[in-house]
């Protein structure tokens, strides 16, 4: 599975997710009963689906921004994690994790470049995102 498919898949389970939340908000302003219904995830009621569609709209806004804003570190980050990064691939982020396990973990953030293939620009495009901790 590819970047582009692991994202799209990504997406897919966000809004199936949010599509649950406002089918339970939905039978809430129904009053219908839902035998498995959880409080936790639960979606307010709406007065229209005007306002339940951007209700989702905001919930999933705010779930991209805090996948995008986490932190990685790239001693530990997954290949899931690393493709979380711009300008980072699959294929790239195999070969920052086959990196540090054939050269150990890395001291600083900058020796992200010693990887074939990620040079200083997408390290300084991701800096902020970055950490090296053990």
């Amino acid at each position: 599975m590819n970047a582009h498919h692991k994202a799209a898949f990504a997406s897919l389970t966000t809004l199936t997710s949010l599509i649950k939340k406002a089918t339970l908000g939905l039978a809430c302003c129904l009053g219908l009963t839902i035998t498995t219904f959880n409080y936790a995830s639960a979606a307010p009621c709406f007065d229209s689906p005007q306002m339940a569609y951007e209700y989702l709209l905001a919930q999933e806004t705010a779930q991209n921004q805090a996948y995008t804003q986490a932190s990685v570190n790239i001693n530990r980050a997954t290949e899931a994690q690393l493709v979380s990064l711009h300008g980072i691939g699959s294929s790239k982020a195999q070969a920052i994790i086959l990196y540090r396990e054939m050269f150990g973990g890395f001291k600083t953030v900058d020796e992200l470049t010693k990887v074939k293939g990620i040079g200083t620009k997408t390290v300084e495009k991701n800096r902020q995102r970055l950490s090296v901790q053990d």
